[in-house]
């Protein structure tokens, strides 16, 4: 069964592994861009979901982050199946970008 205190632990991990993936054109990880819509571990079924978007449909380096992000949660995540799901609603934009991106974006 899912612990609170483990799934909270857990999540932590999911993400800072996905600050790991980097656009490579911005050169921002794309947690700070604002790109995951959703992420779920279940460790009953050793599974984590992670639904993300791109910033357009037609992003140049869009299989590129999807296969970073992919790549870098099973990396990470050695026991668990993962599944990267591409969704486009809600359109992305730039007030989804943190303000740690925002910082990276200007230079800071």
């Amino acid at each position: 069964m899912n612990n609170p205190e483990t799934l909270i632990e857990h999540r932590t991990q999911v993400v800072e592994a996905l600050k790991t993936v980097i656009d490579p054109e911005l050169q921002v990880n794309i947690v700070d861009l604002g790109l995951i819509y959703f992420m779920e571990m279940n460790e009953d079924f050793s599974a984590i979901l992670i639904e993300m978007t791109l910033s357009s449909k037609s992003c140049p380096m869009g299989e590129s982050i999807l296969s970073a992000t992919r790549n870098c949660m099973e990396r990470s995540f050695k026991a668990f199946k993962v599944e990267v799901k591409l969704v486009w609603a809600p359109e992305w934009n730039a007030d989804f970008i943190s303000a740690a991106g925002i910082r990276k974006l200007r230079g800071y």
